[in-house]
């Protein structure tokens, strides 16, 4: 095996890191690489935020479902799509003037924009992610990030055409945290289609979960209520508090990016 496919085939959620710096040497060539991904028409339709004030990383711990190990992550770094900075250079450039001339309207970033900003900040991330396992740093998204919009926005005194889209907590594994299993993923089959999409019949989600459904009951009837994991998972993820807050957030974001 190369060791890029290696380091994909390995790498696993860090959240317990051990008490150590991540040097400049090694952030700058963390972010340098992020620098480096895949963009949409070479615009960079992203930014990062490089949270060191420990009180914004205590208040993180609050805002992002009560995560502690925010708070204790040697370097965080926020990823955000942003359109605002394309926007004020359009601005600065006198592009509405140019649209009068030529008799065209001047639109401001709209969904698809948004959509296409988005793409760019998560590319980045992900490429900062192995990055990082190259040089023996481990790393823990934080989805919840698009949660508390209106908090977030203020800490970090975002514009309303920027989002933040994922936080990323990044340090050295402890030795356990190394020794820690590999999650599993789905069979293949469930996930890579021909040609075009497949929906599955009861039978299919049975097979598909046939080995985690063992693993999470065992030879107990139900957990928490729940009687299959499908059951399990919409208490626990899509119909809990903090999805149901994301999705209030994301409303607000959407708002407030169509309204400038």
């Amino acid at each position: 095996m190369n060791p890029i496919l290696e380091l994909i085939h390995n790498r696993k959620s860090i959240r317990v890191y051990e008490a150590r710096e991540i040097d400049e040497e090694t952030t700058n060539e963390i972010l340098g690489a992020a620098m480096r991904a895949p963009t949409a028409g070479n615009m960079m339709l992203y930014s990062i935020i490089k949270v060191t004030d420990q009180s914004i990383k205590n208040t993180l711990v609050r805002t992002c479902d009560n995560q502690p190990f925010i708070a204790k992550s040697p370097l965080v770094l926020l990823f955000l799509a942003d359109y605002q900075r394309w926007y004020d250079y359009f601005l600065a450039s006198r592009v509405e003037e140019l649209c009068e001339e030529k008799k065209i309207v001047f639109r401001r970033p709209a969904e698809g924009d948004l959509f296409l900003a988005c793409c760019d900040a998560l590319i980045a991330a992900h490429t900062a992610v192995f990055a990082a396992e190259s040089l023996g740093v481990g790393s823990c998204y934080i989805g919840d990030i698009m949660e508390n919009y209106e908090e977030h926005r203020r800490l970090f005194n975002l514009p309303p055409y920027v989002f933040p889209i994922a936080l990323l907590c990044l340090g050295y594994p402890t030795l356990q945290q190394k020794r820690r299993a590999l999650t599993k993923r789905f069979d293949e089959k469930f996930i890579v289609f021909k040609d075009t999409y497949k929906r599955f019949k009861k039978e299919d989600f049975d097979e598909m979960f046939e080995k985690e459904h063992k693993e999470t009951f065992g030879n107990k009837k139900e957990i928490e209520g729940a009687k299959t994991v499908g059951q399990l998972m919409f208490m626990r993820k899509f119909n809990a508090d903090f999805s149901r807050e994301m999705s209030r957030s994301v409303r607000e974001i959407l708002r407030a990016w169509r309204e400038g």
